[in-house]
């Protein structure tokens, strides 16, 4: 190999579509079984030796909506032999020779989350539960897990591929701001050393891998495919260095984030851009939201280029994401074999599974672009749909199963009605580099008929054996509408009481920071809600959801927000405080203090103090809040909500209940175990002695304030 980025052009339109050619008459027609998770199952299926072994951070549900259920099938229905390594202990490689080596290659995933974000809550207190795992348990997956479990696959068996992906690998394939360390890592590739990593939603990636692994190529041989992130070596990153330089000297003025290497022994793919490199991002805000603002404007698969950043002399290259899959391939994706439940070997609920079990997916893909959501980073900002019979089918089979009650608790995906919608003008959508569809204002070229999906809600519901149909995904209340058929088949037919949906914010500058539309859109949304229930003879209510602390929401915007609740008689029951998760446009945002893409000053509210006043606000109703309420008020000058009035959030006196719960340990609140703190009096796990990296949240034993020497 004598190409620093692979010689071959980087793969294009397939002529034939590997998902939709799928034989699924190779996989069996009675009852289907769930993937293997130990070498006895294995063998009950004939087999010896497996061909890739998945490794998760989540418990193995053979189910649609989970990633790995959907890989798995995906290369078990072409032909692959796989096994399951789920939530494995990593503290040794055992669990990794659960089914001997593999023949082809190891995937590695964290799960369905980020697993910083699946661990701890936004003031870095550890989470009580989690969703993906058995009786709702935590602990069961490390920190980082994709790092521990490339690492134990290495120790496992060396000379195995090691391919990593899923959502924690995908957001952080290039340098990024992790919010728990609070700093700038590097790339995931040189942390947890993968062969490559394969980000976006994976099907035709992993399956593409496997054939050509499975043909005699070697890992190198995978760097012309799209959807591939991975690192080049010391002497390649050293050759591309001095290309780099080469190329500079003989551009025009050409700005270095801007720099083309489509001529400089690099795939032919519209050129490579060459970001700006891990250290001067950590030296330079300005630059960060620079190098962010970039990266987000190469992800339209038909323009994007290829991303190149130095971390010190090594390079991480990342290809283009891939194409969307056709319809035919969501069709033969969602056909497949799954058991839509959980692995035998569970004998607890899994709470994300008992969420999901009866819900049906549509599409993926969100052109909404909120600055805030990772759903467009990962799966795409073009709209990729089943088809109404695939749909129907799935439903046809869920009436069969004896433990289906005939309830689908949701029909839809990241959006509910963004089914079958897409760009009308195909020679624009391949060029355009917008971040969002719909804002500031709706795009006039993208099609937003809802004719396909009110057709596919009406006959869901019609199908024998469905008593009811929900839609419980979140709705895009600007596109809703535009449709008053929808508003009407929805209100009348697939509201079970209350809907939830989700404004954010009230204010404006706030909603422009997360590329939402106006609060008055809210408004309008929710009199037609109220006008359709009446005419149906149904009592029914708007939930709406809203962030805390987002970019750009200071106090003076909060109490703007709970005198909005406090008028139209909202009392939110959950808050959502905003998470800076890896990769997304609001985090670099929160990091910086600027918006990318106007380079305008924001304002962030960072300290843990700031954060709470902003979610007391929105809860200040609530007794236990009220002098957290008051302080907010007080701190901005609005001692006019304080009071009787009309608009006024609390009264003059606090109320018995926020007294008697002020008298309480001021500390109970703030207890339990935060991210990196080690609890005092740890001992050290080889020598039993005091851990002398203890954190400084961590009370001092031997501390006596009174004493002299501490006075002096």
């Amino acid at each position: 190999m004598t190409s620093l980025v692979h010689s071959l052009p980087i793969i294009e339109h397939p002529n034939a579509d590997p998902l939709a050619a799928l034989h699924l008459s190779a996989v069996p027609t009675r009852r289907p079984k769930p993937l293997p998770m130990t070498m006895a199952e294995a063998r009950e299926r004939g087999w010896n030796e497996l061909d890739i072994v998945f490794v998760t951070g989540d418990a193995y549900i053979d189910h649609p909506s989970f990633a790995m259920a959907i890989l798995g099938r995906v290369l078990e229905a072409a032909g692959f032999r796989v096994g399951i390594v789920s939530q494995p202990d990593w503290h040794s490689c055992d669990a990794w020779r659960t089914f001997g080596k593999p023949r082809l290659f190891f995937a590695i995933s964290a799960g369905n989350m980020d697993s910083m974000i699946n661990h701890y809550t936004a003031n870095r207190k550890v989470r009580n539960d989690d969703a993906y795992s058995p009786g709702g348990r935590i602990g069961l997956r490390p920190d980082r897990a994709t790092l521990g479990y490339c690492q134990r696959a290495r120790e496992a068996y060396s000379g195995v591929p090691v391919i990593a992906g899923s959502v924690e690998a995908s957001l952080r394939r290039l340098a990024h701001y992790d919010y728990w360390s609070d700093k700038v890592r590097r790339s995931i590739l040189l942390d947890a050393k993968p062969d490559l990593v394969a980000f976006g939603m994976g099907e035709e990636t992993i399956l593409e891998i496997a054939r050509r692994l499975d043909a005699g190529e070697t890992v190198r041989d995978l760097r012309d495919m799209r959807g591939i992130a991975y690192a080049l070596g010391a002497k390649e990153s050293a050759e591309l260095e001095t290309a780099r330089s080469r190329s500079r000297e003989t551009s025009d003025a050409r700005h270095a984030g801007d720099t083309e290497l489509s001529r400089v022994r690099l795939p032919d793919v519209g050129g490579f851009l060459t970001l700006p490199s891990y250290e001067a991002v950590v030296a330079d805000k300005p630059t960060f939201a620079e190098a962010t603002k970039l990266i987000h404007n190469e992800t339209n698969p038909y323009n994007a280029r290829g991303l190149i950043q130095f971390h010190d002399k090594q390079a991480v290259v990342c290809n283009p994401p891939c194409f969307p899959i056709s319809q035919a391939a969501m069709d033969a994706i969602y056909a497949l074999p799954y058991t839509r439940r959980p692995h035998p070997i569970y004998k607890e609920k899994i709470p994300a599974f008992e969420m999901i079990k009866d819900s049906v997916t549509i599409m993926r893909g969100c052109f909404g672009g909120c600055t805030f959501c990772s759903i467009t980073t990962h799966q795409g900002r073009i709209i990729q749909s089943r088809s109404h019979d695939s749909v129907i089918s799935e439903i046809e089979t869920m009436t069969r199963d004896p433990q289906f009650k005939g309830v689908i608790s949701d029909i839809g995906g990241p959006t509910a009605n963004m089914y079958e919608m897409r760009c009308s003008r195909p020679e624009v959508e391949a060029v355009c580099r917008r971040q969002s569809c719909v804002h500031p204002t709706i795009c006039k070229l993208l099609g937003t008929d809802h004719g396909p999906l009110v057709k596919l809600m009406k006959d869901a519901r019609e199908v024998p054996g469905i008593k009811k149909v929900f839609v419980a995904s979140g709705i895009r209340m600007d596109l809703a509408r535009r449709s008053p058929e929808y508003m009407r088949e929805l209100v009348r037919h697939h509201v079970g009481g209350h809907l939830k949906v989700a404004p954010e914010h009230s204010d404006t500058g706030v909603l422009n920071l997360m590329r939402k539309p106006a609060s008055d859109d809210f408004d309008k949304f929710a009199d037609v809600f109220e006008r359709e229930s009446k005419k149906a003879g149904k009592t029914q209510y708007i939930i709406p959801y809203y962030i805390a602390s987002h970019p750009g929401s200071d106090l003076n915007a909060m109490i703007d927000l709970a005198i909005f609740l406090k008028r139209n008689g909202y009392r939110p029951d959950q808050v959502q405080d905003f998470i800076p998760a890896p990769f997304d446009v609001a985090t670099a945002m929160y990091y910086t203090g600027i918006d990318p893409f106007t380079k305008k000053p924001v304002y962030v509210a960072q300290h843990l103090r700031d954060r709470k006043l902003q979610r007391a606000l929105m809860q200040f109703f609530k007794p236990e809040n009220y002098f957290e309420v008051r302080r907010a008020l007080e701190q901005a000058g609005r001692q006019d909500l304080i009071g009787p009035g009309c608009d006024s959030l609390i009264p003059d006196q606090p109320p018995r209940e926020a007294l008697e719960l002020r008298r309480k340990d001021a500390n109970s609140k703030f207890r339990g175990e935060f991210v990196h703190t080690i609890p005092a009096g740890a001992k050290s796990p080889t020598q039993g002695k005091p851990n002398r990296k203890q954190s400084r949240n961590a009370p001092s034993s031997g501390y006596r304030p009174k004493r002299k020497s501490s006075e002096s």
